[in-house]
């Protein structure tokens, strides 16, 4: 589809310019989070143990070792940062004096799998993906499960409420709300597809339909998710960070020369996509720009 509507679309939302590597030497990067005040970026380095402060000057520098194999991370409503460690199978909350505050480690009396990646809703609800990979060598502590399924969960911002909300995924992975959080797209890395939910006004799900595929022959497999301003949705897959619009079609595909685990929006604009690939970092410049944290 050379030169046609596709093509087109995908050069609007992302336009040409170069990738640029900002960073390397690191095990295996994941959980970039940008600041929107602040204006730094943390990313996890899951095998070595260790997270990463990228400051406004471009220096690197390590902001929290160790990190118990902390994979993603995300902001609340209040700006604290939030981490799904695989280590410790727990979600924590890092607070403004320093301390952490954990918020959730077992389900039913059974310890969590090894949380993977999370958001949260405007009203300060919190959603996460609870897959397998942090109990496995390498990207965690190999372990058995104490439950028998990877499911997708709901808390309330305090770490109350814990609830299951989905169990039905091979190894549920990236998840993010569609622009009016009326839906949650998840991510299934061994199915490569993207599934699509309704979200009541409970914050229950409902449906779960495939919404759009990740396919290719290139390394790489769907994990990280995001949406932009205008309800595209990106999500990491074979070949770098595919493109869909709002209706689930794909547009195309970010190239990148790693496995790309990750990614975020950052900048003064939000138009600076930070991404977390395999053992370097880099960023990108795009037309449309992400969404605020906070």
């Amino acid at each position: 589809m050379a030169g046609g509507k596709r093509d087109l679309a995908f050069a609007e939302i992302i336009g040409d310019a170069p990738l640029e590597k900002i960073g390397g030497g690191f095990g295996f990067i994941e959980g970039p989070v940008w600041h929107p005040y602040e204006k730094w970026l943390i990313f996890s380095d899951i095998p070595n143990g260790r997270m990463h402060k990228l400051l406004p000057t471009g220096e690197i520098e390590i902001f929290r070792d160790p990190s118990h194999k902390a994979n993603g991370n995300t902001l609340d409503r209040q700006g604290r940062l939030l981490t799904c460690e695989h280590a410790k199978s727990r979600v924590t909350r890092l607070e403004p004096d320093g301390s952490t505050t954990v918020l959730a480690t077992h389900y039913g009396g059974k310890e969590l799998n090894s949380p993977n990646d999370i958001v949260v809703a405007t009203g300060g609800t919190i959603y996460f993906t609870d897959p397998a990979y942090g109990r496995k060598e390498y990207f965690g502590v190999p372990r058995a499960q104490a439950l028998d399924f990877q499911g997708v969960y709901r808390m309330n911002a305090d770490g109350s409420g814990l609830t299951l909300l989905a169990d039905d995924f091979a190894q549920p992975n990236g998840l993010c709300f569609s622009l009016d959080e009326s839906r949650l797209f998840v991510n299934d890395t061994e199915h490569g597809h993207i599934r699509v939910f309704s979200i009541d006004a409970g914050g229950n799900l409902s449906g779960g339909a495939v919404w759009a595929e990740t396919e290719g022959s290139e390394p790489g497999a769907p994990d990280g998710m995001k949406i932009d301003s205008c309800g595209n949705v990106y999500c990491c897959g074979p070949g770098g960070v595919h493109v869909f619009d709002p209706s689930g079609n794909f547009l195309g595909c970010i190239r990148v020369p790693e496995v790309c685990a990750n990614f975020t929006f950052g900048g003064d604009d939000l138009k600076t996509l930070y991404l977390t690939a395999s053992s370097s970092l880099y960023r990108l410049r795009v037309r449309v720009p992400g969404l605020r944290l906070f």
